[in-house]
């Protein structure tokens, strides 16, 4: 586990292979394709199929994604301190020609806007508020990507530049390329990737017909102020 802290503290990020058993995945692959689709926060289209407040919005999936074994691996990498405080699904068909450009991962979810010193911009998108909050929120909080599907170059793996998590804001636009480099995060089905927010990523067309399904988990241990509060907060 050392090895994992290290190459997150130093590179941002880390992929963990064997996290979730092929019948796990099975039954929470299961329990998705049930769901009604019907509610404002499901996206559906023929590149995409995303759910917003993932957790929330699926009966039934909590105690199927927090298994033991990711609860010890969160407990041993970052402490018992941890929340969930924002759940997405993301589906990229076979035929996908969805992609994401470099960006790093600037907001958190809220229950409302507020004015507060160091908060803002806001935006609003399917009823959710979400805010640019203070660097040290985005520097403490991590994110883990679960893979239901074998994942690479070829079906949408996140591509990332190590070590950006630890430059602030870093827009795109100034990434010199003779310095930076380029990694691919392959992962295997029941694996997952954990990763900084503020490491520069960008995400592929897939070019293989193989599905891509991802459930994004973002956690903090930090409090907002009194006026605000995390829309999706779920102690694990």
């Amino acid at each position: 586990m050392k090895k994992h802290q290290e190459e997150i503290s130093d590179a941002g990020f880390t992929v963990m292979n064997s996290i979730y058993t092929a019948e796990e995945l099975d039954k929470i692959i299961e329990i998705i394709d049930s769901a009604d689709v019907d509610g404002s926060n499901f996206r559906k289209s023929e590149d995409l199929f995303a759910i917003r407040q993932f957790i929330k919005e699926i009966p039934g999936i909590n105690n199927l994604i927090f298994t033991p074994a990711l609860k010890m691996v969160i407990g041993q990498l970052f402490g018992s301190d941890y929340f969930l405080v924002k759940s997405i699904y993301f589906d990229k068909p076979e035929n996908s020609n969805w992609f994401v450009a470099y960006h790093q991962d600037l907001t958190i979810s809220v229950n409302k806007k507020v004015a507060l010193p160091g908060f803002g911009p806001y935006t609003i998108k399917q009823n959710q508020f979400a805010v640019q909050p203070p660097l040290n929120i985005l520097e403490q909080n991590f994110t883990i990507r679960i893979h239901l599907d074998n994942t690479d170059e070829d079906n949408g793996a996140l591509k990332v530049v190590p070590k950006s998590h630890s430059k602030g804001i870093y827009r795109p636009e100034n990434i010199n390329w003779d310095t930076e480099t380029e990694v691919s995060c392959n992962v295997k089905r029941g694996g997952m990737m954990i990763m900084k927010p503020l490491l520069l990523h960008s995400s592929g067309r897939t070019t293989n017909n193989k599905k891509r399904r991802v459930i994004h988990l973002e956690f903090s241990n930090m409090m907002l102020p009194k006026e605000l509060q995390w829309s999706e907060y779920m102690a694990i």
